[in-house]
């Protein structure tokens, strides 16, 4: 891979990591609502997909997608449905306010998800989302020279591609634990759990209305 191709990919890359999405979107909420240590196993559980269609990309999951793409669109139903579900679930959750100093550790046992629910829901947003099964489909093997062995350059856009994902996990999540002040009053939680449970609808119609 020719260090300008490597640039752009980055380039790329960032914008797509850092713009609002259902993964940034979880990792923050997951963040206000249970503190940054427990966030980071639902950074793991998205992380962890994203290497998975990364993988798949590597194996050659674009031809699949040519080949048959009532896959995709399989995909692509699940993931709206899936999103529309959660939507649903954070506009009517609790507006209890949040004790911020609790979820950080002040010696109080929190109640919520276990651990491993928390990863397989993360897991099971990330892996549904079709536009990221088409960015590691068709994106990713567009920066592939040809002339060169396909596996070291796969290598070095995973990791840079991980990098930078992780890097956007953590902002999300450290904007979360500043937000979590805010929402130790009711009202605030409310609206929070309000706008949340809006842009997962949204973001599930948008799916369910996408023909890329």
């Amino acid at each position: 891979m020719a260090i300008h191709t490597w640039w752009l990919f980055v380039v790329t890359v960032f914008f797509i990591s850092i713009s609002p999405g259902p993964n940034m979107l979880h990792v923050m909420t997951r963040s206000v609502t249970l503190g940054f240590s427990r966030a980071m196993l639902a950074m793991s559980g998205c992380f962890l997909a994203v290497l998975t269609l990364l993988s798949l990309s590597a194996a050659g999951l674009s031809a699949v997608l040519a080949a048959m793409p009532e896959v995709f669109t399989a995909l692509r139903i699940i993931g709206a449905g899936y999103l529309l579900y959660l939507g649903y679930k954070a506009w009517t959750a609790d507006a209890a306010p949040i004790d911020a100093g609790a979820i950080e550790g002040a010696g109080v046992p929190v109640v919520g998800p276990s651990g491993w629910q928390l990863f397989r829901t993360a897991f099971l947003i990330g892996i549904s989302n079709p536009k990221a099964l088409l960015f590691a489909g068709a994106f990713l093997p567009q920066f592939i020279d040809p002339a060169r062995p396909r596996v070291p350059q796969f290598a070095i856009m995973v990791a840079t591609f991980g990098v930078i994902e992780v890097t956007s996990y953590l902002l999300y999540a450290l904007g979360g634990r500043s937000m979590a002040r805010w929402l130790e009053k009711p009202s605030p939680r409310k609206v929070f759990n309000r706008v949340t449970g809006a842009i997962f609808v949204a973001f599930g119609l948008a799916m369910a209305g996408s023909r890329a």
